[in-house]
């Protein structure tokens, strides 16, 4: 008998010039519009023109791995989003440092 277990792995492949929309980003996070709305408030994300309703937002595709380690840090971390988002913001200047 043969008890080999099969790993299925899925993902997304990003391309940053395509815009991702509200709905695609609340559909490949597993979030409500609502949990990415409240995101885009604490400053986790920030769609690229404030100035369209919330309905026709678009962000770029790399809010999608920002929001995942949001909800990864308040998963496991038990951090808040304001303390998710601060750690993101680090992390960003962290990156900015290391590159220079």
């Amino acid at each position: 008998m043969n008890n080999d277990v099969i790993e299925s792995y899925t993902g997304i492949i990003l391309d940053d010039g395509e815009p991702v929309s509200l709905i695609k980003l609340s559909h490949c996070c597993d979030l409500s519009v609502e949990e990415i709305l409240t995101m885009v408030e604490y400053g986790v994300i920030e769609p690229l023109n404030f100035q369209t309703s919330h309905i026709r937002w678009e962000f770029n595709s790399s809010s999608i791995v920002r929001v995942n380690i949001a909800t990864r840090l308040q998963r496991d971390l038990e951090v808040n989003l304001a303390g998710a988002a601060l750690a993101l913001e680090l992390l960003d200047e962290i990156k900015t440092l290391r590159s220079t």
